[in-house]
């Protein structure tokens, strides 16, 4: 036992039994106050998870309720396996085809959307098909499907050993250039197969897509260039990378590293994307309960929050939880330049904050997590809690602020066998409104026979500074993207 874990025990002991304890630790001197160590980074705290769940029912924060009966499958959503029969797919992570500034790009007068799809009998079955249709359009039979972006030997072409390790593709975020081509950003996903030292290695990558029309209603993939691996969490100082993750084979422990999304600021580029904190940025371990950093304010909410942890089935999650949105910048060859510090941490909270967006208007940058309570730590946030939590500062670099109080923008408590279960919902800035667009999917992979995951009905969402509202009566097509005020 080290001298961090023997302080931490001993601590432990001392505020459980009601007793004083004091010793030199890693951090300079713990006692029974804790130690406060924020790493320059913003937190998602214990104290605000609580509060939130105190918004739960607000119609400002809810999900709107969609009619079951009107829903649709994506009926272009379809591939032949090996043996010549036609598979209708499920379709669930989907990001469109943006401008720099987060605007829904026009591509020769079409709309583009990436998405992830697959046989919903085959959960391995994950890879990035590109998805189409006339701007101004906005029913969800005008999606066409352009087919896969990838060809299975693209990952061999481009002499990358991370690329050729790759089983499936993950999302991430697509730019429009300044010169008119599209660049892709995906997360490749190695193997699993303990036997062999790999452990599912997430590595951040991007490409550029060649697109065509193919006469005057269709578009076409001819094909990617520039393929690379970008980032993959380097020495794990900073984010935890896939060998720190499993070096003493705790398959427990939630490794993330996926997700990039695209942001431009003072003329430099950069990926933010979903991560864990690395050796020098918290980490995890048991010593992370002792920080109230990641509690709150109140001194008598760490103390009474810690000894509920101790005592609780949920103290090893939050032990190991160590979620972050992290950041890179790249240089303009979409090569990697440098690490930077993470925009946001879940330590002790949860390990998992998803899909990460990001985008600056008015002068404002506002980052947008999707989240599972089904993978939090917090007594009072069940499983059937989905949230998106949004963050707002006045510089790229933070400090990021909860939105309405707590990081609470949308909350979902439906039972996921309900085909209106929507997840991974997404913010996209609209050119001619203030009004901004959530996306989502909807429907769980492989639970029903005809309903598959799908486009969730679109709704609007206004927002200003640090507050945000769903407007009511906002709900739009299933998919839509963009929306002109009217």
């Amino acid at each position: 036992m080290n001298v961090r874990q023997f302080a931490a025990v001993s601590l432990s002991a001392a505020i459980l039994f009601g007793g004083s304890f004091t010793s030199a630790s890693a951090k300079g001197g713990a006692d029974e106050k804790g130690y406060k160590e924020t790493y320059g980074t913003s937190q998602i705290t214990r104290q605000d998870m609580k509060d939130m769940i105190n918004q739960h029912g607000d119609d400002k924060f809810t999900v709107p309720s969609f009619d079951a009966s009107t829903i649709k499958n994506v009926e272009s959503a379809t591939k032949t396996d090996e043996n010549g029969n036609k598979i209708k797919m499920d379709v669930w992570d989907t990001w469109p085809l943006q401008n720099a500034d987060g605007t829904v790009a026009e591509y020769k007068g079409y709309h583009i959307v990436f998405g992830l799809a697959g046989d919903p009998k085959n959960p391995n079955d994950t890879f990035i098909y590109m998805f189409y249709k006339k701007a101004g359009d906005d029913s969800i039979d005008a999606w066409k499907n352009a087919g896969r972006v990838f060809d299975d030997e693209d990952k061999n072409k481009a002499n990358d050993k991370y690329l050729k390790g790759q089983v499936e593709e993950w999302s991430g975020s697509a730019l429009f250039t300044d010169d008119g081509e599209i660049r892709l950003f995906y997360t490749n996903r190695g193997d699993f197969d303990e036997s062999k030292e790999l452990f599912g290695r997430q590595t951040l990558t991007t490409a550029q897509v060649n697109v065509s029309e193919k006469g005057d209603k269709d578009l076409q993939v001819d094909g990617i260039e520039d393929h690379k691996s970008i980032f993959n969490g380097g020495d794990g100082k900073t984010y935890e990378n896939v060998e720190k993750a499993f070096e003493d084979r705790n398959f427990n422990n939630n490794h993330t590293f996926r997700d990039p999304h695209y942001i431009e600021d003072k003329g430099r580029k950069y990926l933010v994307f979903e991560a864990n904190t690395g050796t020098e940025y918290g980490y995890s371990g048991e010593d992370n309960l002792y920080n109230r950093a990641y509690y709150g304010k109140s001194m008598k909410f760490f103390r009474d929050e810690l000894k509920n942890l101790q005592n609780s089935p949920k103290k090893e999650t939050a032990e190991l939880a160590n979620g972050a949105m992290g950041i890179i910048e790249i240089n303009d060859d979409y090569t990697f330049k440098k690490e930077k510090k993470p925009l946001l941490v879940s330590n002790t909270v949860t390990d998992e904050i998803e899909r990460p967006n990001i985008f600056k208007k008015d002068g404002k940058f506002y980052l947008f997590t999707s989240t599972r309570g089904s993978k939090m730590t917090i007594d009072g946030i069940d499983d059937e809690d989905i949230y998106m939590l949004g963050y707002v500062s006045n510089s790229l670099d933070g400090p990021f602020k909860p939105m309405n109080k707590t990081g609470i923008v949308l909350h979902q408590d439906l039972d996921p066998n309900d085909i209106t279960w929507t997840y991974a919902h997404y913010v996209i800035p609209q050119e001619e409104s203030d009004k901004f667009v959530v996306t989502s999917y909807m429907t769980n992979r492989g639970y029903f026979a005809d309903h598959k995951s799908t486009f969730a009905p679109s709704f609007l969402l206004d927002i200003k500074n640090k507050k945000s509202s769903v407007v009511k009566d906002g709900t739009l097509e299933q998919g839509q993207i963009t929306y002109d005020g009217q």
